[in-house]
């Protein structure tokens, strides 16, 4: 618990210096986690080496013309026909070795891009910062909350056969623990002040934790399947980047869709 406590704030510190410097700080940081990511998501498919470069080129072409070129579109466009066609090249080099090559990496690319175009799309909006900022927060918060209240209160399994140490009690305390963060944000969010202003993100913290238990499970299933208990070393106490950032996959596109629709962010 000490060695994960320890890993978690230093992991938190950096996440926030980069958050705060913005730019290719930030974009670099969001960069080397999905680059990680990926070759976790290969290795646990089994994917060859080849499979694995070509995936990383594509991703790090994603983030440059996100970032660099600050055209989300462009990227977004690279990101769904690079993996289309890195899926079709998949598997017709797998063809009669390994079926679901093609699945695995057209989804492995979805899975760790899609949050990397959302992280640095809503970074760079007027209220950016505390747009990224409130999804991480809300993540790292219902994690937190439904970890401990999951341990100190137990009961029915939330899903046994794919994660059989979570709960419907850690599912609700980590929902208690999104909108508190939520609250607490409202303190600090440019021009929402007062119980308006605490609704709205309020409101919002409600499918971003879902959003990130949801991802917590269907990670917990990626893993089931391989046969592994982490997605890679590491980080020490936390195992793989995917162990770490697998709430925060889904939250980070729908906090960015959700942005997108209401203009929240500026």
């Amino acid at each position: 618990m000490r060695l994960r406590v320890i890993t978690g704030v230093v992991l938190v510190a950096v996440a926030v210096a980069a958050l705060w410097a913005g730019g290719i700080a930030f974009a670099g940081l969001v960069a080397a986690a999905v680059l990680v990511m990926f070759n976790e998501w290969a290795a646990m498919h089994r994917l060859p080496t080849l499979l694995r470069r070509l995936g990383l080129a594509v991703l790090a072409l994603v983030v440059w013309l996100v970032a660099v070129r600050g055209n989300t579109q462009e990227g977004l466009m690279l990101l769904g026909g690079g993996a289309g066609l890195a899926g079709l090249f998949a598997a017709r080099l797998q063809k009669g070795v390994d079926r679901g090559a093609g699945r695995a990496m057209m989804l492995g690319l979805l899975y760790c891009g899609l949050p990397a175009v959302a992280l640095v799309w809503l970074r760079g909006l007027p209220w950016g910062f505390y747009a990224t900022l409130f999804v991480m927060a809300v993540v790292w918060g219902a994690d937190i909350a439904a970890y401990f209240t999951g341990r100190a209160i137990g009961g029915p399994k939330l899903a046994p056969s794919i994660s059989p140490n979570k709960t419907w009690s850690g599912a609700a305390g980590g929902l208690a623990g999104a909108l508190i963060v939520a609250g607490i944000m409202m303190l600090v969010w440019p021009g929402y002040n007062g119980v308006p202003g605490a609704l709205r993100l309020m409101a919002l913290a409600v499918p971003l934790a879902v959003a990130s238990i949801l991802g917590d499970l269907f990670e917990s299933a990626l893993k089931r399947r391989a046969g592994v208990k982490d997605s890679g070393p590491l980080l020490p106490g936390h195992g793989g980047v995917m162990d770490r950032l697998d709430g925060l996959v889904p939250a980070a596109v729908v906090g960015a869709a959700a942005f997108a629709a209401t203009g929240w962010a500026g």
